[in-house]
């Protein structure tokens, strides 16, 4: 029996790895002798830096940079040759503010800007960005400003040999109805009177920046990832936008790795339509080569339309009437996805 577990971050309760472990005990309860490959996975949100790691190797670099309201963190990346990895969250994100500190009217991505300094002085030519997980909406203008900092007002000079690849799984434009204001900027506690001058901000800094630079990448899918940070990198540093689960399936070669294995599981915090918006285990599914892939999940929705899309198996790892309290404890969620891959594999 070979078996390959690919199950991304239960947020809030188990990281990848976590995960993974917990479902390879399941598998061993049936099939002590199986053969099974765990692979850390990652979107470009929370995990990114782990999963690569896992993946290629490489040192963790400790940075001294700001927080979303400018307060004083460390925070890391990942160094592997000339290439830097960046969970932008780290310097950027939404768990690191308390829930009355969520203002993406003052949140900034300067702390991840950063890190891209520190990267390109220590030599980095390739940068891959995830994009996962933000506190901001400032367009990418804080994360300019620190570039400009570092580097001085012709800093794109300074990044011409330096290519710059984003993990971003939204096709979110800047502005509009489906920008990164109007999409993303309640969930980072903006109130509808901050949704609007959130956008208006970023157009108006779009229409100068098509001015200055002669076009406009604003309305390019991904530009409103991460509270626009996306538009900055591609406007700015002509970057790249992939699928994080893409770049990371590519990077393991996991097409090469799950050639004659018998099952796949995957899984995430919830599943439902959604899931096939271009999600970890969408991504999963598609580069499965035909081998059956079981999808896990703390919630279910849409069943129907996930076993349509070509998931052998789709299964909650809670039981009925389980709190949710008690659901997000580590050692239970644990608990549960063994116990739910030993039930799908007998």
């Amino acid at each position: 029996m070979r078996v390959v577990l690919a199950i991304d971050s239960f947020k809030g309760c188990l990281g990848s790895a976590e995960a993974n472990q917990a479902a390879a005990a399941g598998v061993r309860s049936v099939h002590p002798d199986a053969e099974i490959r765990e692979i850390t996975v990652s979107d470009g949100g929370e995990g990114f830096l782990e999963a690569f790691h896992s993946a290629v190797g490489g040192a963790f670099i400790p940075v001294a940079v700001k927080d979303p309201l400018l307060r004083d963190i460390e925070a890391h990346y990942l160094l592997d040759g000339h290439t830097a990895i960046i969970e932008m969250a780290r310097a950027s994100g939404l768990t690191l503010l308390a829930p009355e500190e969520r203002n993406p009217l003052v949140a900034t991505t300067y702390g991840t800007g950063q890190l891209v300094a520190d990267a390109v002085r220590r030599g980095a030519e390739r940068i891959l960005v995830g994009l996962g997980g933000s506190a901001t909406s400032d367009a990418g203008t804080g994360m300019l400003q620190a570039l400009e900092d570092a580097f001085g007002p012709q800093f794109r000079e300074s990044l011409e040999e330096v290519s710059f690849t984003l993990a971003c799984d939204v096709d979110n434009p800047l502005c509009g109805e489906n920008g990164a204001a109007q999409v993303y900027g309640p969930q980072k506690g903006a109130s509808g009177e901050m949704v609007a001058q959130l956008d208006a901000r970023a157009r108006r800094f779009a229409e100068e920046s098509a001015r200055r630079l002669g076009y406009d990448r604003s309305g390019e899918k991904g530009a409103g990832a991460a509270g626009g940070l996306g538009y900055a990198f591609l406007e700015y540093l002509d970057a790249e936008c992939r699928p994080g689960v893409a770049l990371l399936l590519e990077t393991v070669q996991f097409d090469s790795l799950v050639a004659g294995a018998d099952l796949v599981i995957t899984g995430e915090g919830a599943a439902d339509r959604q899931t096939l918006m271009g999600k970890l285990p969408s991504g999963i599914l598609e580069h499965a080569g035909g081998v059956p892939v079981c999808l896990v999940a703390g919630r279910v929705s849409d069943r129907d339309r996930l076993l349509e899309a070509g998931f052998a198996r789709v299964e909650c790892i809670n039981p009925p009437g389980l709190a949710l309290e008690e659901a997000l404890k580590k050692e239970v969620a644990q608990r549960n996805i063994a116990e739910t891959v030993r039930r799908c594999l007998k």
